[in-house]
């Protein structure tokens, strides 16, 4: 009789225990989405930017950010399920994209992030949200029309940029190449007349152009050297946030979101930017 009783008492025991370690595993997973509740008691969204790139991706004396970037990422967070406060902005630099990625540093990146080959065998993009070229930056009342006027000229760009190389190698290889470790050494260079024109995508220098202290100094010179399609970079295999992203992006430009965004961001610099690009429809 006491064995039985015994057996009885193990047996409810062991039924409880199945039931608690249930509840307690439902509870952990509620508690822990990285995909988007927004109403989750406190989760948050990492998402890659730039922080020093105006009109883009931009981190401002007082810690908030500004920028077409930041203005994209928001929302595609915000479809995600995310309210503003619940968004953790990280800098990641060109040269860490793909890594911040692989590591999980961050769910995704909206920083200037041009899809190529080589990067789509590193990571999914989501988009293309915008369709940049290279191009140059002049003061106004510049003479420079064409590609072929900077023979002579001083150009300037970063270090190890691909984008001076590209001028002065096939377009004007008399131009004298002037590095410096950022672009706004460049528009400073620009400004004093140390340089003739700066060079990179026209989305960069058309946000450093709407900067209030330069408004009405510089203009974009509109040569289109190259297809630059903005995406969203996503871990490699994430193809469920990639769909999501690529639906937010897609609501943006329907709902008007996205004019605004370029009218807010670039509109100082009279940027001719190209319409929103399709989703998937990569310009060569």
């Amino acid at each position: 009789m006491f064995t039985m009783k015994l057996r009885k008492v193990t047996a409810a025991a062991a039924a409880a225990l199945v039931l608690s370690l249930t509840a307690t595993a439902c509870g952990g997973d509620d508690n822990d989405s990285d995909t988007g509740s927004g109403s989750g008691g406190g989760d948050k969204i990492k998402i890659g930017i730039k922080y020093d790139q105006p009109g883009l991706g931009l981190k401002k004396p007082d810690g908030s950010f500004s920028g077409f970037d930041v203005d994209v990422a928001t929302y595609v967070a915000k479809e995600l399920g995310y309210k503003p406060d619940q968004i953790e902005f990280v800098e990641t630099k060109s040269a860490d994209r793909e890594n911040a990625l692989a590591r999980g540093d961050v769910k995704f990146i909206a920083a200037t992030y041009s899809i190529n080959d080589e990067r789509k065998q590193k990571v999914d993009f989501a988009g293309p949200y915008l369709l940049a070229h290279q191009d140059l930056l002049v003061k106004t009342d510049s003479d420079i029309a064409k590609g072929t006027d900077l023979n002579g000229k001083n150009l300037c760009s970063v270090t190890g940029s691909t984008s001076a190389q590209n001028v002065k190698n096939d377009i004007a290889p008399k131009a004298n190449l002037k590095e410096y470790s950022g672009y706004s050494e460049c528009i400073a260079a620009l400004q004093s007349g140390t340089v003739d024109a700066v060079t990179t995508d026209d989305s960069i220098l058309a946000g450093f152009a709407a900067q209030s202290q330069y408004k009405g100094k510089f203009k974009l010179a509109g040569l289109k050297l190259s297809n630059e399609n903005y995406g969203i970079g996503v871990k490699k295999g994430d193809t469920a946030t990639v769909d999501k992203i690529n639906k937010a992006l897609e609501k943006m430009v329907s709902d008007g979101s996205w004019d605004k965004a370029v009218k807010d961001n670039f509109g100082p610099a009279n940027y001719k930017n190209e319409p929103a690009p399709k989703i998937g429809d990569i310009v060569q």
